[in-house]
């Protein structure tokens, strides 16, 4: 979904404070480390590629640095270089901690600004993808929006203490994510930003880091509101499966050590992140935030949601058909049938319950459904839902400002059999449906929708309520109600919708994969 025209030939290709022809009111931008120049698009002024921290290369598996002062005018025209990953789509390389910046005016506007977290697992993707631009929002809600790349994978999250290595090393992604936070309350201001009134949100792994970052002292004090769409991480990696997975990897890397690993060339660091997760046998290895007692001393909602975070305003969301975006190929074949419906549903939930049981009570709930559209649900219900209503119901327990949706608008691909899946919501918040890859198809209704999510959202970042006129009221979610914003053609309030799949699935605990 990168646009390699906008990445290749960029700022993250110049020296620091190396200085390009300036075109005829192109804006410049004072940050504390140097000026910046960036570009006129349709009413909005872009930042791309700004240097928020040092090269990590000298520093990999440590906190970064901030960047040194730089001479002259940098050049913030092009994106900056994303973080080395498996099966990248865009340039990548250690030096890869870069900014961008979408604002009305370069002035004392004091304007709420909007972070996003890219998602990707913590593995992929950067804040390049065409999905997060940001020039709709900030002409429709007069804000400041800013994306980000950091490090990820084993790069980001190998956990190394128990092997000699740095303590902070299973968190220094989010610690990129913090430098990142940093850079907005010191410079901002300058972007016509209000450091005071900042918003952190994300999608699926980006969701996740967004509640990670609540449960981190470190963070808490650089955000105003959240918002997680599709991150249902509710805990983080234990030290001792972390300590695992960084050991199988090393040795897959060819690193007796851990002074072997800071000096092999990156490729094949990046090589061995391909290899099989030695914990789960299946997919690429799994690397996550990670509980060290030190940068992140508590899972993010486990035992409870961290008190120290209740004054935060959060927003959980979550599509209603997460797992059309795995299972695509096999509902688009129409295969599934009640002989192989429970095999398929076993292959897909993370809940431990009979499966045959499962199917039993959803031909009872849903005895209009066929087998692919159980599948769909049941996997959806088994796997993706339940750490979304984790979050909700733990922060409902202390008292905390939640408001829930769940996105039930199907993509119109393949006859709409995939449902609202997994990453769906990402163009419709980003009020952002004609651009390539949006999958949300660009007709009247699905207009109507992102301006009503996009509403939502910006009101959010403004008064830290999502409640605006574009909407029915939206009251905040509690445990006896349970009232969940139902995004749609007809956007509505829906008291403890899919109760009884909530009621089926509630017998088995919940364990994120990749824990």
């Amino acid at each position: 979904m990168i646009d390699r025209r906008g990445v290749i030939g960029g700022a993250m290709l110049l020296p620091a404070g190396a200085a390009l022809a300036r075109a005829p009111g192109d804006p410049v931008a004072a940050t504390r480390h140097g000026r910046v120049r960036g570009v006129h698009e349709q009413g909005v002024l872009v930042f791309r590629g700004v240097r928020y921290g040092a090269d990590t290369r000298a520093r990999r598996f440590r906190r970064a640095l901030p960047p040194e002062p730089w001479p002259g005018i940098a050049d913030a025209t092009r994106y900056g270089r994303a973080a080395p990953q498996t099966r990248a789509e865009e340039p990548t390389g250690e030096d890869c901690l870069f900014l961008n910046v979408w604002t009305p005016a370069l002035d004392a506007g004091k304007r709420p600004v909007m972070v996003y977290l890219h998602g990707g697992a913590h593995a992929h993707g950067s804040g390049a993808d065409p999905l997060y631009d940001g020039s709709r929002l900030v002409r429709r809600g007069d804000v400041v929006v800013v994306t980000l790349n950091h490090r990820l994978a084993a790069l980001g999250y190998a956990y190394l203490a128990q092997l000699g290595g740095p303590a902070e090393s299973g968190n220094v992604g989010n610690l990129d994510i913090v430098l990142a936070l940093q850079w907005v309350r010191d410079n901002i201001a300058g972007f016509g930003g209000d450091p005071g009134r900042v918003t952190i949100f994300g999608q699926s792994g980006g969701g996740a880091k967004v509640v990670t970052l609540m449960a981190m002292p470190e963070a808490r004090p650089l955000f105003h509101r959240a918002a997680t769409m599709s991150g249902q991480h509710v805990t983080a990696a234990g030290p001792m499966h972390a300590t695992a997975r960084a050991r199988a990897w090393m040795a897959r890397a060819g690193a007796a050590d851990v002074a072997a690993l800071e000096v092999l060339p990156v490729e094949r660091l990046v090589e061995a992140m391909g290899m099989t997760d030695p914990l789960e046998g299946k997919g690429e290895i799994s690397f996550v935030s990670t509980l060290d007692h030190g940068v992140l001393p508590r899972h993010p909602f486990v035992p409870d949601a961290p008190r120290e975070a209740a004054h935060i305003p959060l927003i959980v969301g979550n599509t209603r058909d997460e797992t059309g975006f795995w299972i695509g190929d096999i509902l688009r074949r129409g295969d599934t049938s009640w002989d192989n419906l429970a095999e398929r549903i076993a292959a897909q939930v993370t809940k431990d319950v009979a499966p045959d049981w499962v199917v039993k009570r959803y031909r009872e709930i849903y005895p209009e459904k066929t087998p692919g559209q159980i599948l769909l649900a049941a996997s959806t219900a088994g796997r993706s839902w339940p750490g979304h209503l984790i979050q909700a119901e733990e922060r409902a327990r202390i008292g905390a400002p939640t408001w829930m949706y769940q996105l039930d608008f199907p993509a119109p691909e393949a006859g709409g059999i995939l449902g609202a899946f997994h990453t769906l919501d990402i163009p419709l918040v980003f009020d952002n449906i004609g651009v390539k890859g949006a999958r949300t198809g660009d007709g009247p209704e699905a207009r109507r929708l992102a301006g009503r999510m996009a509403d939502a959202f910006l009101a959010f970042a403004c008064t830290g309520d999502p409640n605006c006129a574009s909407l029915p009221a939206w009251p905040g979610f509690d445990l006896e109600k349970r009232a969940t914003m139902l995004f749609d053609t007809d956007s509505r309030v829906v008291d403890d919708p899919r109760r009884e799949e909530r009621l089926l699935w509630s017998v088995a605990p919940y364990i994120k994969p990749g824990g």
